[in-house]
């Protein structure tokens, strides 16, 4: 995973959210109007919910390499509004006495045998990732534009559906990783721990008289010792050996 100001762009996720977003643009505009839609409130939530995703999906990336629980859950709110997008196109099919189409059906196979292109492009990013966002919207040109609703709408069902398991997969990847590796406070913590250990070191600080390692000054916050300093071990909370400060 690409990290930077322009990180998500090199992600599969981030690209197939515009296309969705921009697709479902296109739907809302030729088929909703004042005759079945007069106040506007079903264009504007569908287009926002489909607009929440790539956002959504950005601003998680961004936030890698100081909150992964942010990240994941940023990318969990995408996983949301898309759940919430399908759940529109599908009314939109009921209401016009169709069905989503089976797994089964010719179309349905054509175009899951449809993927993304990776990106190239190394300079000139926005430029060139948005060249290459339409040209990945004009591979499903044959659903997305047949000026049939009940077709677009199944072919967005279809790619709502790929990306919301993308997204699950990509926040199970995440979650593995901040199992093993901790998020940004966990990180910041173990800085501090291995600063205060060497200073600790620095001073002739006395070992811990259970493990070993050396030990760090901290001051209690509770009991009859509250406000007093003490020697802690730099091993804490998997060792709690202690020593009056002499």
């Amino acid at each position: 995973m690409k990290i930077g100001n322009f990180g998500y762009y090199w992600l599969d996720t981030w690209i197939l959210a515009n296309v969705i977003q921009l697709a479902t643009q296109d739907f809302c505009i030729r088929y909703l109007g004042r005759s079945n839609d007069p106040c506007g409130r079903q264009h504007d939530q569908m287009t926002q919910a489909a607009r929440s995703v790539p956002a959504n999906i950005a601003e998680g990336n961004s936030r890698h390499t100081t909150s992964r629980e942010t990240e994941m859950k940023l990318f969990d709110v995408a996983r949301a509004s898309l759940a919430e997008l399908t759940n529109d196109y599908i009314n939109w099919l009921l209401h016009n006495e169709s069905t989503p189409w089976s797994v089964q059906s010719e179309e349905y196979k054509e175009i899951c045998k449809i993927y993304l292109e990776s990106p190239t492009y190394k300079n000139d990013v926005q430029h060139l990732s948005g060249i290459h966002i339409l040209a990945q919207k004009h591979k499903f040109d044959k659903w997305l534009s047949s000026n049939d609703s009940t077709v677009e709408a199944n072919c967005l069902i279809i790619l709502c559906n790929r990306l919301i398991l993308m997204l699950r997969n990509q926040i199970s990847n995440q979650l593995e990783k901040f199992k093993e590796e901790g998020g940004f406070t966990e990180a910041l913590t173990a800085a501090r721990l291995t600063h205060r250990t060497e200073q600790s070191k620095d001073a002739n600080a006395p070992m811990c008289p259970k493990c070993g390692k050396p030990m760090i000054k901290r001051v209690a916050k509770k009991g009859k010792n509250s406000g007093k300093e003490f020697w802690s071990c730099s091993g804490y909370p998997n060792c709690n050996g202690t020593r009056d400060l002499e």
